[in-house]
């Protein structure tokens, strides 16, 4: 498989001609990025869920795991998604939802409602491990 830039700022792979313009990468960058915050929702929730009903399990541990995770990639890439970063390539946007399908408003405040949610979610798992 050849790989070779063209000269729209695609990507020419193979013998096929697949061509990706930057227009595309950046919908599919911001699709991924869609599905991922979609997930992380239904993890944070799940978190918030499970100290409501004092269900501190397997799957608690595992969806704070994974947001550790991604506090430490958030950490790297300096307070910024790498998504984010990979998607500056590719539009000039300064927007807060340039490279996600979520309203401005929501992409704008989305860490500080999360980060509120998720000390919540702290302040009652201690509360359930030691009461």
């Amino acid at each position: 498989m050849r790989l070779s830039s063209g000269l729209t700022g695609g990507i020419y792979l193979g013998s096929k001609g697949i061509l990706m313009s930057a227009s595309a990468k950046l919908i599919a960058i911001k699709t991924l990025h869609t599905a991922i915050w979609l997930f992380f929702n239904v993890v944070i929730f799940y978190l918030l869920y499970a100290v409501i009903v004092d269900r501190i399990d397997h799957w608690f541990w595992m969806c704070l795991g994974l947001v550790g995770l991604e506090l430490v990639a958030l950490l790297l890439f300096r307070w910024s998604c790498p998504l984010t970063v990979v998607a500056r390539r590719y539009s000039a946007s300064t927007k807060a939802n340039f490279d996600i399908y979520l309203p401005h408003w929501l992409a704008k405040y989305n860490k500080e409602i999360y980060s509120v949610i998720m000390v919540v979610v702290l302040i009652g798992m201690m509360i359930r491990l030691f009461q």
